[in-house]
Formats: structure tokens, sequence, C-alpha cells
């Protein structure tokens, strides 16, 4: 067997985030995975978008591999409109955005893959000490891609509660409706009295 590496074992965990986070649009709607669910216009698909270009930017440009995708932090289409990477256009179909996610899954899995974890990017939309190691970057695009799985985690059981970290695999202790029910309302009744506790 071979011995785990520092590198093998970020991307385990990076692309368990990544499949999670696309397991998140399957069975839904065009209108589901874009429409805003939160006050600042969260959706399901422009997580998937804003995550891609993370990943072409901390794992790609920060490095000096380009992946030749523009960015939508670029000059001028970030002052026209500096969420652009947050949300999909409607001319941008679910297989395109996917589509490109994956293949900027494989531009930064080759970044890691060729560079050693010691070394030094520049990360060019910081406006100053912009200097970031691999590894350094590599961490951050695992904790910013995870951070979005959960949000997407929570819109998908807002949206018709699928729940879980895998189609195969929810987490969860259970799948009785009942017992969530009498769960929740537990946990109602505790914040209700916490609440009369503190007044």
């Amino acid at each position: 067997m071979t011995p785990p590496t520092f590198k093998a074992d970020l991307l385990r965990y990076l692309q368990d985030a990544r499949d999670a986070l696309l397991w998140k649009l399957e069975g839904l709607s065009e209108y589901d995975i874009r429409r805003p669910l939160t006050p600042t216009g969260t959706n399901l698909l422009g997580l998937v978008k804003h995550v891609t270009f993370v990943e072409l930017g901390y794992l790609g440009d920060t490095f000096g591999r380009p992946s030749g995708v523009p960015s939508p932090w670029a000059a001028p289409a970030y002052a026209d409109d500096p969420n652009a990477d947050m949300w999909a256009t409607a001319d941008e179909s679910r297989e395109d955005v996917v589509a490109r996610y994956r293949e900027a899954w494989a531009h930064a899995d080759a970044t890691v893959e060729a560079l050693p974890l010691d070394t030094q990017g520049q990360v060019p939309w910081w406006p100053s000490g912009n200097d970031i190691t691999l590894h350094h970057a590599l961490v951050r695009v695992l904790a910013d891609t995870h951070r979005h799985a959960g949000h997407a985690d929570i819109l998908r059981e807002t949206l018709d509660g699928t729940v879980g970290m895998r189609e195969d695999n929810s987490s969860l202790p259970t799948d009785d409706a009942a017992w969530w029910k009498e769960y929740r309302d537990r946990l109602e009744r505790t914040a209700e009295e916490a609440a009369r506790k503190a007044q």
C-alpha cells in the first residue's frame, strides 16, 4: 500500500467537496438551481460558478498557470458586476457551468501535481502582501469549497428536503420524517425555554 501524501490528502477532501456541490444540483429544475434563496442572492448554480473561478485563480493564475478562461473578476467585467461569479446568466447552461467546473478541477489538480507544496506564487487580485505558497492556496481552496458545499446543503434542504454529504451517505442518524419532526419540535421548545430564562 502506498502511504498517503499531503497532496493526496488535500486533493481527496477537495474532491469530496466538489462532488458534494455538484450533487446538490441533481434532479432540480433550471429555475431551482438558479433562484436566489437568500437576501444576498445565494443560489446553487452560482456557487458552482464561483468555486470554478476560485480554483482557476488560486490554483492556476497565482502560480503562473493561467487556464485561458476569462475571469469575471477582471476589469471591466468586475466594474460592471462585482458579483458576476455568483450567478449564471440565462445563456450559461447548467451543462456549461458544470463542464467548466470540471475543467477547473483538472487544471487545479495539474498545478498541484506539477509543483511542490512550498512553491511560491502571487495572488494577482490581492492589493498587497500577495505572496502565497501552493500549500496555503490549496488549503484556502479546500476550505472555501467546503464552506460553499455547506451553503449548498442548506439551500437544497430548503428547496426539497434533500440532505446529506452524498447520495449514498446522508451522514444523518435517520431518514424517518416523524423522528425529525419530533427532534425539530424539541429544539424549538428548548430555544423558547432558553429565551424565557434569559429575560
